[in-house]
């Protein structure tokens, strides 16, 4: 295993669906915040400011963008990431899926919703992890991942952040959005130093608080998959929505839009 990674990662990556990962990209943050900033300044398609008229603060996200974005390719190609994720998901070979970037300005009181990442995606299988590391030091402003959410038997409701409704039109289909906190489940959060990354899985419930503090909390997501992950339909467009693929249910990610990263 990569020496960031001792078997009690695998382990309870495995069995609780989180896990921290000191220092994973602490000799690339000067490259991810510069490529922060030039997304910013360049946002994607897919960009979005995630407040309501008279909330305070600012909440860029945008995803999608490593392969114009240098800075965030040379992570993905060059980093221990992604050997680091093959050891944690099992997995003899790893694809990139997408990048996301979000940022939360001080006095950002919006919160992050409750969510879980597989819902939303064309993605099926259990060979997932998300690389969640802060730029900045964070503190209330870290990610809150629920343990063991990652292996309930149904997904819970996809929604639109902005304004809470549903993503798809089948609502049957999932469990409403739960309040870990008021329904006390056993949330996982740590207090992190830039370059640090939380790995979860696709299914495991997340969401992060409001960055109330007066420094910035930039956030590199990575979300990368592994040998069993399969193209699957969802009853509606998905985010990221990869308009014209052309891909058919139960393929491999196609190679050229999505390319592996890591092979053993």
């Amino acid at each position: 295993m990569h020496p960031f990674v001792t078997q009690e990662h695998v382990d309870t990556f495995q069995r609780e669906g989180v896990v921290l990962i000191k220092g994973l990209f602490q000799d690339y943050v000067d490259m991810i915040r510069a490529g922060i900033e030039r997304n910013m300044v360049e946002p994607g398609p897919y960009a979005a400011e995630n407040l309501m008229e008279g909330e305070g603060g600012r909440f860029f996200d945008d995803y999608c963008n490593w392969t114009r974005i240098s800075e965030f390719e040379n992570v993905i190609r060059n980093s221990p990431a992604a050997e680091v994720a093959a050891d944690l998901m099992k997995s003899n070979r790893v694809q990139v899926f997408h990048d996301h970037v979000l940022v939360k300005e001080p006095g950002t009181s919006k919160q992050t919703p409750w969510h879980q990442d597989s819902p939303y995606y064309f993605v099926d299988g259990v060979q997932t992890v998300s690389f969640w590391s802060p730029m900045d030091v964070v503190t209330d402003a870290s990610l809150r991942c629920v343990a063991g959410s990652h292996s309930w038997k149904k997904a819970v409701l996809p929604t639109r952040w902005l304004t809470e409704t549903s993503f798809f039109p089948n609502d049957d289909d999932y469990m409403p959005v739960p309040d870990p906190d008021l329904e006390g489940m056993d949330i996982r959060e740590w207090e992190m130093a830039p370059g640090d990354a939380v790995a979860f899985n696709y299914g495991t419930l997340h969401g992060a608080r409001g960055n109330i503090s007066d420094q910035r909390r930039r956030a590199f997501s990575l979300r990368l998959v592994g040998d069993d992950a399969r193209y699957v339909e969802r009853p509606g467009p998905t985010s990221p929505p990869f308009p014209g693929h052309e891909m058919m249910p139960g393929q491999i990610l196609r190679e050229d839009w999505f390319p592996v990263i890591y092979q053993r």
